[in-house]
């Protein structure tokens, strides 16, 4: 059965027509749009697309923030037989953005005015572009530009003469024909171009509404950015295929500002269903910790109260319920204080989504116990991207979830062999979601994708009940010196999350004789630890220093010995030796991607003197001259 992105659409405009679809904030409010509104817009589009010379399997690179315009740009180039090639905003000019524009050999690239000016600046660098469409309307225009309302215009006079053509290549386009060309974020090398298709798409949306549970009258605040394949499926594929509604966070003049517009929109949007990632998840109970300290100690104290009564009483979700007083003061603890923190975050949220890294489940019981679960998922670009999720049916605080529907999965040891429920290995899987391959990569297709099943590359394991747990990159893993191997991610996230006094941490062994770790601490805490327990004491003092750098290791001794976290990680992989490091891991200095994961390979080299360092006798002590400087 034929079953494009376009056939889904044409689906959804006859079903829900006149429900809205999309909604934007321009000016001062949010304007809604209808699915008849969208698909007429998509239509005019796309037909001035093939005015300019659009082609079937040509390739259009789109850098735009996130709005109604990106969507309707998207389907636009899909009812021309081309595919998107989705840019993050993110991405700078040198190189990364030359890599995927020339890699992707896009014949066009559309960008709005804000990320006008990065093209301008590789333009000379980009022969195979023949132009740049602009979303917003320009004072001049440089060699190559056209503002899109000129294609809506010249799509106008198409579309009177030339509609059933139009609608005739729209439906020429086939399940395996390219959607899209998703690069990954590049953790280890180049990005790679993830070739996705039509049925890709479809098939996971399918699969996810197996899962998520969304209704018509839901709404969806797109949080994250719509160039992540997350953001594709869970963000407006799957709200579009239910006939529910989406609205884009309004964009500020700086990534800064379009960040602050989040809680601000939250509120004015009031929307039923959040898509987040682990850092946003973060800030939003940072932010509500912060207004419950406000309004002082007697509140704070009996918030942490209600957390404590609710952690207790919900367990892990599946498993909650008990005594009877428990349930009883927990209905009087969300009557005075969660129901408040939700109307502060519109009153008419549901529950998140989580996706992208691994979500610590304290966060998860955090939002359970508030009344908005934050229910966790994996995936990854080259599954389209959704594997599995929890949902308000089923779910498990702590997992990844169960599969969704149409999907076959397998856990395997290094040399390719299944292994039971609960034994670790790499996470295998197989469906209609896995990607065609790497676009002008096949070694690496032929890498990860055998005999159809695609070789994730993450470690975890499934539970009696088939719920899959993840536990972080099966090819990042640590190795001691006797071949033992382990994952990284649940000691640094658990530590990180666990403490206000260091912010990132990466571990590293590689057949060494014991772990270290990379830390990025946070000063202001530091400092204000230092005013509480030495008062005068000054920063730039050596004594100062030196409490500093006790207080971190004293984090890391918590977990070892008889610590109050003793045993909640295997004590060989804690860090034995601690290397303090003198900037944060960001995107800006490559050292975290687009996801905002740690670049393993990129940290180890750029700090492999400071590693090789913590290998000395001097380097085990703490108190060393090189982490005193980076203090």
């Amino acid at each position: 059965m034929k079953n494009t992105i376009i056939d889904m659409f044409e689906r959804s405009v006859a079903k829900f027509g006149d429900n809205t679809f999309l909604w934007e904030k321009k000016t001062a409010a949010f304007e809604p749009m209808t699915f008849n509104q969208t698909k007429e817009q998509v239509y005019r589009l796309a037909a001035g697309l093939i005015q300019a010379g659009v082609r079937p399997h040509d390739k259009i690179a789109l850098l735009s923030e996130g709005r109604n315009d990106w969507i309707i740009g998207e389907l636009a180039i899909l009812y021309t037989g081309a595919a998107n090639v989705p840019l993050s905003v993110k991405l700078e000019e040198s190189n990364d953005l030359i890599f995927r524009i020339q890699h992707s050999e896009s014949r066009f690239v559309i960008a709005s005015g804000k990320q006008l000016k990065k093209i301008r600046n590789i333009s000379r660098s980009l022969p195979l572009v023949e132009k740049i469409f602009v979303f917003d309307e320009q004072e001049t225009y440089e060699d190559r530009e056209v503002w899109i309302g000129n294609l809506f215009a010249a799509g106008d006079e198409y579309l009177k003469i030339n509609r059933e053509e139009l609608i005739a290549r729209s439906q020429s386009v086939q399940n395996n024909d390219l959607a899209t060309i998703t690069y990954t974020s590049g953790t280890t090398a180049d990005p790679k171009g993830v070739m996705l298709s039509h049925r890709n798409y479809t098939a996971n949306v399918e699969q996810a509404v197996s899962l998520i549970d969304i209704e018509p009258k839901d709404s969806n605040l797109i949080i994250i950015p719509l160039d992540h394949c997350f953001g594709h499926v869970a963000g407006f594929y799957a709200f579009m295929y239910y006939g529910a509604n989406v609205a884009t966070v309004q964009a500020g003049k700086t990534q800064n500002e379009t960040l602050k517009n989040i809680p601000l929109n939250i509120g004015e949007f009031k929307p039923t269903v959040i898509m987040s990632v682990p850092a946003l998840a973060k800030s939003f109970k940072k932010n509500i910790e912060n207004s419950i300290r406000k309004k002082g100690k007697t509140t704070e104290k009996l918030f942490n109260s209600a957390l404590k009564t609710a952690y207790s009483y919900n367990k892990e979700g599946y498993n909650k319920g008990g005594h009877l007083g428990k349930k009883l003061m927990l209905a009087l603890y969300d009557k005075v204080l969660f129901s408040k923190v939700r109307q502060a975050m519109g009153g008419k949220l549901r529950f998140f989504i989580g996706g992208g890294a691994l979500l610590d489940i304290e966060l998860q019981r955090f939002f359970y116990a508030i009344g908005i679960p934050m229910f966790q998922g994996y995936g990854l670009s080259e599954a389209t991207p959704i594997i599995s999720a929890n949902g308000i049916k089923k779910h498990k605080l702590g997992s990844s979830g169960v599969l969704v529907a149409d999907l076959e999965l397998k856990i395997c040891d290094t040399e390719g062999r299944e292994l039971p429920p609960g034994e670790k290995g790499e996470i295998v899987v197989k469906g209609e979601n896995v990607m065609l391959g790497y676009w002008k990569n096949p070694e690496a297709t032929q890498q990860t994708v055998k005999d159809g099943w695609l070789y994730t590359g993450d470690m975890g394991y499934t539970d009696k009940d088939g719920f899959l747990y993840v536990l972080g990159r099966f090819k990042s893993l640590l190795i001691s010196s006797d071949g033992e191997k382990y994952s990284p991610e649940g000691i640094e996230e658990g530590i990180c999350d666990k403490t206000n006094f260091i912010e990132q941490m990466m571990l590293h062994n590689n057949q060494n004789p014991y772990t270290v770790a990379l830390v990025v601490p946070d000063k202001e805490q530091l400092k204000r630890y230092l005013e509480q327990t030495k008062p005068g004491l000054t920063w730039d003092s050596q004594e100062a220093k030196e409490l500093a750098l006790m207080k971190i290791q004293e984090i890391v001794n918590d977990y070892k010995g008889n610590g109050k976290y003793a045993g909640e990680f295997p004590e060989r992989w804690l860090p034995t030796a601690i290397a303090v490091l003198p900037e944060a891991f960001t995107e800006q200095n490559q050292l975290l991607n687009a996801t905002l994961k740690i670049v393993r390979g990129k940290i180890e080299e750029r700090y492999a003197d400071r590693i090789a360092y913590l290998y000395t006798a001097e380097g085990k002590n703490i108190v060393n001259q090189h982490n005193i400087g980076s203090l």
